[in-house]
């Protein structure tokens, strides 16, 4: 019998409150970009969403090496060695004068919180399955979304009150919080029977039955288009509604009332993901992420970017999208993946990870003035996606086949 009992409610807060620890670190320094660089002596404001995609590329790294790890020893364990790497690399963060160390101590952020973002999809998997596992990771995500929703404010009220470096302070403070009730609530769910003795040949042997499973690498491909895709709003948000809108008093309210429009997506697909299937909702999803991205190249080919209520609209609309493909996407992955649910999760988010950063920072470059590129962005990640998923579909093919 548990030692603890605790409820599905607190299981999904608790899960949902350790991804937001991610969130946390990346959308509350947002509106800090400026006062970071200049502290740092940056003379070119192209460099500043590294600051945002380095901690990205830590994830990816991240969760390919705590994955394997806590196939063989346990869930648990490896959210506090990430956590105490987190706090060493948040003090590099916070004395650095150097932006070369500033993007080390960011990636290292990201290797640290791959640990609680990797084994929060790990522990979902270990308890749940199938579309009710979509279920649960869709309410996971709609918690972990508020966090964006009020992140930039909180940032600019601590930058405001304190100054740029409290944030990461408050961070790690935030952090001790959450470990902690980790740490007294939840039990261990991986299973002993699931438990591989360590040895480095689990790095090689697992990796071989992930690429083994079509289904899987295919749906990481997916949610590697797609999260590099949302990853250029994230990392370019600042400069265009601060540079090309001048708007910098009101981003962090426009940036949460869009947090908002993918929490809202993610709680619908909680209901309806149950009824109507996992795959039936991303082709969906899919297919109006297109649609909306060519609308928006149609009518603003011209390059002059539209009024900012018509911007919000079509980011609102192309969101709400992208907050039914997230959570669905990583189940479907992680679907088959149940007796190497560690490594499956870290391959999974390391492939789609270190897809979105380059797609990222290649796509940001070109949004400088105008926002019609970010959209064109949107529209060759949707259509490669779309095929990747034909591919994977029988019925797919046979679309293809006709055509």
């Amino acid at each position: 019998m548990e030692k603890q009992k605790r409820s599905q409610f607190e299981f999904v807060v608790l899960m949902a409150a350790l991804m937001s620890i991610v969130a946390l670190s990346i959308d509350a320094v947002l509106p800090a970009l400026p006062l970071i660089g200049n502290h740092l002596s940056i003379s070119e404001p192209l460099e500043l969403p590294k600051l945002i995609t380095s901690i990205f590329l830590g994830l990816g790294i991240g969760q390919l090496i705590f994955g394997p790890l806590s196939d063989s020893f346990g869930r648990k364990p490896i959210v506090y060695v990430g956590f105490i790497l987190f706090i060493l690399a948040s003090l590099i963060c916070i004395t650095t004068k150097s932006f070369e160390i500033m993007l080390f101590g960011r990636v290292l952020q990201g290797v640290a919180l791959a640990s609680p973002r990797t084994m929060c999809i790990a522990m979902v998997r270990d308890s749940y399955e199938g579309d009710y596992m979509a279920k649960i990771l869709s309410i996971v995500v709609m918690v972990f979304i508020l966090v964006p929703v009020v992140a930039p404010t909180l940032g600019q009220f601590l930058m405001n009150h304190y100054d740029w470096k409290f944030i990461f302070t408050f961070n790690l403070i935030f952090g001790v919080l959450v470990v902690l009730w980790f740490w007294l609530r939840q039990p261990e769910t991986l299973k002993e029977k699931y438990k591989i003795p360590y040895r480095l040949a689990i790095f090689k042997t697992g990796t071989v039955q992930f690429f083994k499973i079509r289904s899987a690498v295919i749906y990481t491909l997916l949610s590697g288009f797609i999260t590099g895709s949302f990853m250029v709003y994230l990392s370019t948000s600042q400069r265009i509604f601060e540079k090309q809108y001048n708007l910098a008093d009101e981003f962090p309210l426009i940036f949460a009332s869009l947090a908002i429009s993918v929490g809202l997506a993610t709680f619908l697909n909680s209901q309806l993901v149950v009824k109507f299937g996992m795959k039936t909702i991303v082709h969906t999803a899919m297919i109006c992420f297109i649609v909306i991205s060519l609308i928006f190249i149609i009518l603003f080919s011209s390059g002059n970017n539209p009024s900012i209520t018509v911007l919000i609209t079509f980011f609102a609309l192309q969101f709400f999208a992208i907050g039914f493909l997230f959570g669905n996407l990583r189940a479907l992955a992680m679907e088959p993946m149940g007796h190497i649910a560690g490594i499956g999760s870290a391959l999974n988010g390391f492939i789609s990870t270190v897809m979105a950063v380059p797609i990222a920072d290649y796509i940001g470059t070109y949004v400088t003035d105008s926002v019609t590129p970010l959209f064109i962005g949107f529209l060759v990640c949707g259509l490669i996606s779309l095929v990747l998923f034909y591919l994977n579909s029988s019925k797919g093919v046979k679309i293809l086949n006709q055509v």
